[in-house]
């Protein structure tokens, strides 16, 4: 291989050429955007043109969406709810990434995890017994369920949990992080009151994010001491990167067509791995998914060996499991789903993006089929 293939893209998407031109541009805007000048009004006009093309990525008010520094801060002030907690009832999918399943300011007690299907799909079921059922009077429910998982790319039923949150007056966070640029969003229609995004994984730049509002809602500031972005995320702006992910933003919608596409490389990329190895197990294949992921387990066979493998061949993907301190630990959205854990410890993921193309595709195969060839020969020496 003259080149690797990327294929990590729900961990972070290469930047895109027009995003990097447009944030060294941005770099010459020299004013503070809360000052009145002519530099300050000009980096004010870039920050501006960025959140209406942010806001139009989920057919939002450019007034209701909030930038942060990312993802995860995103997500820790949507879960940061008017009245600092003390009259809501969290209810948090299992699935979540991290930064939902351990944010949030609520009082001690007032948390409960949803359960998902073996495919992933949140429970619906118990979401409705469970509203009916454990939210104390004087309390609202506070529900949490993302568009997508970030592992399995199953897509969850947003919209239906809405309508089930609205009818007992709560209020529904969706983390659309991984949906962004892949399938279409619309706040409406989705029916959340808060919505998450993060730039990086849209092509955008590393560090950027942004909460969106629908009509009425609000959040608790996570800090204060500042007027910027309404007065509910204050701290000067970071004008290139918010350029960035306006530029982002407009592109990602724009190539939504070509997420076809995408979904036949992903189709020609499972087929051939159950071709090297028909026991190899596509999680969440059976109901609707991002037509970018696949998260493939060989049984048998250790995720990170398999990392290793594909890195030192020339292909990046991430490992269904995350490692701390070199502890490896059973992802928990598997866990979640009941995956037998052996099985869930030989997952790897593989995401696609705007630059993927079949090349890429015809390089892990191969290198996965070489690897794949090579473990369960030595599996058998050792037997």
């Amino acid at each position: 291989m003259n080149q690797r293939a990327y294929l990590d893209h729900n961990a972070t998407a290469p930047l895109r050429p027009e995003v990097r031109e447009a944030m060294q541009d941005a770099f010459d805007l020299v004013g503070n955007p809360s000052s009145v000048h002519a530099e300050g009004r000009a980096a004010r006009a870039a920050i501006e043109e960025a959140r209406t093309k942010v806001a139009a990525l989920v057919n939002a008010r450019p007034e209701d969406v909030i930038f942060t520094s990312g993802g995860s801060e995103a997500n820790a002030l949507a879960l940061a709810p008017p009245g600092g907690g003390a009259s809501w009832k969290a209810f948090i999918s299992s699935i979540e990434h991290p930064s939902v399943l351990s944010g949030g300011r609520f009082r001690p007690g007032a948390r409960t995890v949803l359960p998902v299907t073996g495919e992933g799909i949140v429970d619906l079921g118990s979401l409705a017994r469970m509203l009916a059922e454990e939210v104390p009077e004087g309390s609202r429910p506070f529900v949490s369920l993302m568009a997508a998982n970030n592992e399995t790319g199953a897509a969850q039923p947003v919209a239906e949990a809405a309508g089930l949150v609205h009818e007992t007056g709560g209020v529904l966070h969706t983390d659309a992080i991984q949906v962004a640029g892949r399938l279409p969003l619309d706040m409406s229609a989705l029916g959340a009151d808060l919505l998450t995004l993060s730039a990086h994984k849209i092509g955008g730049p590393k560090g950027v994010g942004a909460v969106v509002l629908a009509a009425g809602a609000s959040v608790q500031p996570l800090m204060t001491g500042g007027g910027q972005e309404s007065r509910r995320r204050p701290g000067t702006e970071n004008v290139a990167g918010l350029v960035g992910f306006g530029v982002a933003a407009d592109l990602a919608a724009k190539e939504l067509s070509a997420m076809g596409e995408i979904a036949r490389l992903r189709d020609a990329l499972e087929e051939g791995v159950r071709t090297i190895a028909p026991d190899a197990v596509v999680f969440a294949q059976s109901v609707a998914r991002l037509p970018n992921t696949s998260l493939i387990a060989v049984p048998g066979l250790k995720a990170e060996t398999l990392v290793i493998g594909l890195d030192l061949a020339g292909v990046s993907v991430s490992a269904g499991s995350a490692c701390s301190s070199g502890k490896v630990e059973t992802s928990h959205v598997l866990t979640a789903m009941g995956a037998d854990p052996e099985v869930a410890r030989a997952a790897i993921r593989v995401s696609l993006g705007f630059r993927s193309c079949d090349n890429d595709i015809q390089d892990f195969l191969s290198a996965f089929g070489d690897l794949v060839k090579r473990l369960r020969k030595d599996e058998k020496a050792a037997a």
